[in-house]
């Protein structure tokens, strides 16, 4: 029984070197070279967003924790960690609808404000759920890959490729499915 331990642990000693020695210094050389990237961060609490279009209030966000980032390399960038919630605004400051989210990074270069995370946008007109949505500043749209919209007489839709202008007064989708109700009656 000693013997059979003693050969085990000589082949797997014989094993163990083997294959240390089959690891070269050209091995080491090919391994990539991991970047070191710092950040600077200042922290925000209880923050309140305007936005404003030809002096107009526009929009307020409110947001818990608002993190400015710096990355050493890169553009910076605000994110919003425990999410978000927009309320758009009609020209008498009334509240249109809103965007809530559990997390939101608004890319300052690229101008895209991204929503991911149980975002909801519910206005007069539809609620549309979904798990990421894109508000691309320069076009003036919002994009998302996929979710539901619910319309207020209890119709949904499947809405994949969903699109709609900032202010949601309609939207598209490049394809889906649902369920709709028709006034009527039968057989007519």
């Amino acid at each position: 029984m000693k013997a059979g331990r003693f050969v085990f642990q000589g082949i797997a000693i014989c094993l163990v070197q083997l294959l240390l020695s089959s690891c070269g210094d050209d091995d080491l050389k090919k391994v990539e070279v991991i970047k070191k990237i710092s950040l600077n961060v200042d922290r925000t609490k209880g923050v309140e967003i305007i936005y404003s279009d030809s002096a107009k209030v526009k929009a307020k966000g409110y947001a818990p924790v608002l993190d400015k980032v710096t990355p050493s390399s890169g553009s910076p960038y605000q994110e919003m960690p425990n999410g978000v919630k927009i309320q758009f605004l009609d020209e008498f400051q009334k509240i249109t609808g809103t965007i809530t989210s559990d997390y939101a990074i608004m890319k300052e270069t690229e101008k895209l404000i991204i929503f991911k995370r149980n975002v909801v946008v519910v206005n007069q007109t539809m609620t549309f759920n979904t798990e990421e949505l894109i508000w691309d500043q320069n076009k003036q749209m919002f994009f998302s890959p996929k979710g539901i919209v619910t319309n207020p007489d209890g119709s949904f839709a499947d809405a994949v490729n969903f699109s709609a202008p900032q202010n949601f007064s309609t939207y598209s989708t490049g394809s889906g499915n649902g369920e709709a109700f028709i006034n009527g009656k039968l057989g007519e």
